[in-house]
């Protein structure tokens, strides 16, 4: 789960790049007082109070575990910085309802917008409307259908959940001749569940052993991943692997595989469910690992949107300016890294 802290990614902390510049005159090679001696120090943010700035964030209903934890990361953040305003919205997944909102802030005056919009494209024209009202847009997650939409964006990868998946039970497997593998997936009509799949698919190309012999989409809920995972056990009677796209309906998948007595294969999750890793470290079931979607990429989103506030780049890089997309790393959890990742896990 990458974010943007000393831990895991870039660091917002306070050592910045120089570069020194020493002038020769002509009979001496001491640098001349009156001269430049060095290049001005990249303006870094740091975790010292700065610049006043009003940041407006607009996020999702929290009617999923992942989605309660976005807002929640990012209230959290906010609240670490004394010179940061955080002018929170009411989560909404209605997008006409959630443009009133955003344009409220804009009517506002806000330094700085942070958007999880409910629908990208359908929000593209008002986060449009923000970046020319001269209010800079960190676009989080569900991406506008414009780049002009947005000064950052800063989201999950999909495939690359798909395809650690795909990485971390191929190396489990690799010695086992003609494995079988599972996948229990979201909801199909998403992008986001194509290129999970995809990424899984992509993944196990580099597995010849090991082929997929079924797939199940489910959504998104406990309910659906209980259903759904006992029809995959019923049709499936002998399977080495099996990779579930999402922590909140793997509780109903692991409901399902406990009711059929089975724990004849590994099991892989998806997000980083507080559940999901005190099941890892216990190791008393089939859950083994799960691959990270991470909510702290709000927290991300406000720590760049503060330094965008104040003018400031990130320790690290030698650019003055904060990047124009950040995407988040989905690391694989499991036994041997589980207390790492532990606090960051969402209910």
């Amino acid at each position: 789960m990458t974010q943007l802290t000393s831990r895991r990614g870039l660091l917002f902390g306070a050592a910045a790049v120089s570069a020194g510049a020493v002038l020769t005159g002509c009979t001496s090679n001491d640098p001349d007082d009156g001269e430049d001696k060095a290049a001005d120090t990249q303006p870094a943010a740091d975790d010292k109070p700065g610049k006043p700035v009003t940041i407006g964030y607009a996020g999702p209903q929290a009617d999923h575990g992942w989605l309660n934890a976005v807002n929640d990361q990012a209230q959290k953040r906010a609240e670490k910085y004394s010179e940061v305003t955080l002018e929170v919205t009411e989560g909404s997944n209605d997008t006409a309802q959630q443009i009133g909102q955003i344009e409220t802030l804009i009517n506002k005056k806000v330094d700085v917008l942070v958007v999880l919009p409910a629908d990208g494209k359908a929000l593209t024209q008002v986060g449009l409307k923000a970046m020319r009202a001269g209010i800079p847009v960190i676009n989080l997650d569900r991406i506008f259908n414009s780049p002009q939409a947005y000064r950052c964006w800063v989201g999950g990868d999909n495939y690359g959940m798909g395809l650690n998946a795909a990485h971390y039970i191929g190396e489990k497997l690799k010695d086992t001749q003609d494995a079988k593998v599972i996948e229990l997936a979201g909801l199909d009509n998403l992008e986001l569940t194509k290129q999970r799949t995809q990424g899984f698919d992509d993944g196990l190309k580099n597995y010849p052993n090991i082929k997929k012999v079924a797939r199940q989409a489910a959504e998104f809920t406990v309910e659906s991943g209980q259903a759904k995972m006992a029809q995959l056990l019923q049709a499936q009677s002998d399977f080495d692997a099996l990779w579930n796209h999402d922590d909140d309906q793997g509780v109903g998948a692991l409901r399902a595989i406990e009711q059929a007595g089975r724990d004849d294969f590994l099991m892989v999750g998806g997000a980083g469910a507080l559940s999901a890793f005190q099941a890892i470290k216990a190791d008393s079931g089939v859950l083994k690992a799960t691959v990270l979607y991470p909510p702290t990429m709000a927290a991300s989103a406000i720590d760049l949107a503060r330094a965008l506030g104040q003018g400031k780049g990130i320790s690290g890089l030698a650019e003055f300016e904060i990047p124009s997309t950040v995407t988040c790393y989905s690391a694989v959890v499991d036994k041997e890294n589980v207390d790492q990742y532990m606090s960051t896990g969402f209910k």
